[in-house]
């Protein structure tokens, strides 16, 4: 199979999009991409991100793949979990403090800070409107961290989304509170829930 065949085929496995790292973990030089890109066969979305012409445009995956130490927090989580419907023009992202990556920079992300010994609780993976995988923090982290930020929240989607936890089959009461001990908001949620539930 060659170069070009690969990096097409595995593009419609992964719903579009290729990055230059998967090409190249295929054995395949960067430079097919950029004359895909140039035969209009593939189209660069972001730095060392490529789709297929035909497959919409995934703002959530594209940002994504910018750093692997980010995970969609607060809103944005609400919104990737189907608990808010207002579709996020700025993006909340938590990375560790020390981070130095590209999102500094990106005046379309809402960067949340977090000790290294944090970062990692609730971490899960979803699924975008496009069926592409990225990194989220579970409900109940996204409860927690929007209890904790509540100050910056807007109060519309922050009611809703308690109310929809509330409300919701799915949620596990254990873990929102072992995660609210973990981030030190325990009472905080707990007098919440006593009301809410």
């Amino acid at each position: 199979m060659n170069c070009y065949i690969r990096i097409l085929e595995y593009s419609k496995t992964n719903n579009g999009y290729i990055t230059t790292k998967e090409a190249e973990e295929l054995g395949v030089h960067r430079k097919f991409l950029s004359n895909l890109v140039n035969d209009k066969k593939l189209e660069r979305v972001g730095f060392g991100i490529y789709k297929l012409p035909k497959y919409p445009l995934d703002s959530f995956y594209i940002l994504s793949k910018y750093s692997k130490k980010m995970c969609y927090s607060h809103a944005t989580s609400l919104y990737l979990h189907n608990m808010s419907d207002r579709i996020p023009l700025i993006y909340d992202v938590t990375v560790p403090y020390h981070y130095s990556g590209n999102l500094l920079h990106n005046e379309s992300v809402s960067l949340h800070y977090v000790n290294d010994n944090i970062f990692d609780i609730g971490k899960t993976e979803v699924k975008t409107i496009n069926d592409l995988t990225v990194q989220c923090y579970d409900l109940e982290r996204t409860l927690c961290d929007i209890i904790k930020d509540k100050n910056h929240m807007d109060k519309e989607i922050y009611s809703k989304a308690l109310k929809e936890y509330a409300r919701n089959k799915n949620k596990n009461l254990l873990k929102l509170v072992k995660y609210s001990k973990q981030l030190g908001i325990e009472n905080e949620v707990v007098e919440l829930m006593e009301v809410l539930l």
